[in-house]
């Protein structure tokens, strides 16, 4: 599992600058401006090699009881109950102030391990900045400007290394042998996931009722099917490690997103006798950047008519359309039905995501997509494509190699995809496609 990293504090002292800065984005809105983030924010980061999660939070007020106030404390609370490491973030400019000390009252109690981090600390000296700060009683403070980067990579570094520390220690992470094709259901609150999992492995294996949010936890389910092995992911609400507050939110983006990177297939399970909503596309589009193999699954197909069966398909055509490249299904996972034509699509869309594609087939299928099409110029200059080889395999990676590809198009881009998946029968996982132009030996002597 991907460590979890959030970020904590008062308004406006600098969280989602450093959210963006850890996760190379603008996703978060940055304004001179208190309380401009409201609701959790999740991102993914990156340091070399290690992958992280990141948890932006609205202004903290612990001791808010009502208003909209009391509903962003509620959002922060389960940020800090959803993390390995909580970074505290104070404001060095504006030195220590008694909503300081409130905040750190609350995270004590919370049996985490917390990182004080003074920011906006740009032309500041160490002792004079973080002199204030030593009153809260928590150690050494990290000095960072997130606006500048100054000192955040050396944060990042230290909160990883205690992540993992705390893993070894309280969780017991251990290497699995392998269980074959890890396939996480994934799906909002009470659309089944649970149900489907007892239906697979025949027996009940994990709590399910008509209740949103059962599931507390990510579950493992080892079985085999035709003689094939299969590890089932139900997912779930947060870890619980002592007490948690009980207003618990009933859907954990971190346990869906972590449950996504860890699988080999995800199966995207949707109510029928509810709209897609916002929810469900940003679920599919979490999984479309992950570059997992999915399949869609439409739950509680039985108890509905035909005009509304209609009417369900035509917003799946409508709202989900950019996940045409993977299979759709209409089940039952309360009475099975259509469970074994979605088990053959999750073998096939693995099969996709993880074919050996040879450097003379995929240069042959590129130069027949530029014979039916070529790349249209860009002012005076053509994309020259040469050959092509693959680079990665879960999703699929195709590399193309030639001159000026720069210059191709966003929907060349998309045709030439489309061409590798006729061609190759890559249905039910992405397939990424990425350019290598030739360097020009005489651009130095054209300058």
């Amino acid at each position: 599992m991907k460590p979890v990293i959030a970020l904590v504090g008062r308004p406006n002292v600098g969280k989602s600058t450093l959210f963006n800065r850890l996760t190379r984005s603008r996703d978060a809105l940055v304004a001179d401006l208190p309380g401009l983030t409201r609701d959790r924010h999740y991102g993914e980061g990156r340091i070399g090699e290690r992958p992280f999660l990141v948890i932006d939070t609205g202004g903290f007020e612990p001791v808010a009881k009502e208003g909209i106030m009391h509903e962003m404390a509620l959002q922060t609370r389960q940020a800090v109950a959803e993390a390995d490491v909580v970074v505290f973030i104070v404001d060095g400019r504006q030195g220590l102030t008694p909503h300081d000390k409130t905040i750190t009252d609350y995270l004590r109690k919370q049996n985490r391990k917390v990182m004080l981090v003074v920011n906006k600390s740009e032309g500041m000296k160490y002792t004079s900045v973080t002199a204030d700060f030593y009153e809260l009683g928590m150690g050494d403070p990290y000095v960072i400007s997130a606006a500048h980067g100054d000192g955040v990579h050396d944060l990042v570094i230290e909160a990883l290394d205690f992540a993992f520390e705390n893993r070894a220690e309280n969780e017991e992470e251990l290497e699995h042998p392998d269980h074959g094709i890890k396939i996480a259901i994934v799906g909002r609150p009470n659309v089944g996931k649970s149900t489907m999992i007892n239906t697979l492995v025949g027996e009940q294996r994990v709590i399910a009722f008509d209740m949103p949010g059962t599931t507390r936890d990510s579950i493992e389910v080892p079985f085999e099917r035709d003689g094939k092995k299969y590890t089932l992911i139900d997912t779930a609400g947060i870890r619980r490690r002592g007490k948690i507050f009980e207003a618990i939110e009933k859907f954990s983006v971190v346990k869906t997103m972590q449950s996504i990177s860890d699988a080999n297939v995800v199966v995207l399970l949707l109510d029928a006798q509810q709209d897609i909503s916002e929810q469900d596309a940003h679920i599919a589009g979490f999984i479309l950047e992950s570059g997992r193999a999915l399949v869609v699954a439409v739950n509680k197909w039985d108890g509905l008519q035909s005009d509304q069966r209609d009417q369900v398909k035509t917003d799946l055509d409508r709202k989900l359309d950019f996940l045409s490249f993977a299979k759709t299904h209409f089940v039952s996972a309360l009475k099975g039905t259509g469970i074994s034509q979605l088990m053959k699509s999750v073998d096939s869309a693995y099969a996709a995501a993880t074919s050996n594609l040879s450097t003379p087939r995929l240069t042959r299928a590129l130069q027949e997509a530029i014979e039916k099409q070529e790349p249209k110029r860009k002012g005076s200059v053509r994309p020259k494509m040469r050959y092509a080889h693959q680079g990665g395999q879960n999703p699929p990676i195709i590399v193309i190699h030639g001159n000026a590809l720069e210059a191709v198009s966003d929907p060349y881009k998309r045709y030439l995809e489309k061409h590798f998946r006729d061609t190759f029968n890559l249905v039910g996982t992405p397939v990424r496609i990425e350019f290598k132009s030739g360097k020009n030996p005489f651009a130095k002597e054209q300058n």
